[in-house]
């Protein structure tokens, strides 16, 4: 039973470690600083460089900051993703018009779901 819950433990350890990434467009500039060589500077010029320019597209946009060279980006390309968005830098930033509930115009797109099949014995 021991050596069950050793390996359990062991593979939960795996994966949380494969899904761990710092995504460039929502981290923090404490958890930029985590990655391999990213110190306080360069955390602080990913996130002036996002705030000013927008989401990355790419992991490999990090390059575009400052500061951060290929080298740099070889070290942490392993720990890094963009799936998250950002806003837009505050300049440009327009606040979304409320629509009034029950007016005619406002469409509420609703969750499609599909039914699921009995399971087979």
């Amino acid at each position: 039973m021991k050596k069950w819950l050793a390996a359990f433990v062991g593979m939960f350890l795996l994966c949380a470690s494969v899904f761990a990434a710092v995504d460039l467009n929502t981290a923090t500039e404490q958890q930029l600083e985590g990655l391999n060589g990213i110190g306080p500077t360069k955390a602080k010029a990913i996130v002036d460089y996002r705030n000013k320019n927008g989401a990355f597209k790419s992991p490999e946009d990090i390059m575009k900051v400052p500061g951060i060279k290929e080298g740099t980006f070889n070290k942490i390309k392993g720990e890094v993703s963009v799936g998250g968005k950002v806003a837009a830098p505050a300049a440009t930033t327009k606040a979304p018009k409320a629509v009034a509930s029950g007016a005619k115009d406002a469409k509420v797109k609703e969750p499609k779901t599909k039914a699921s099949a009995p399971a087979k014995k």
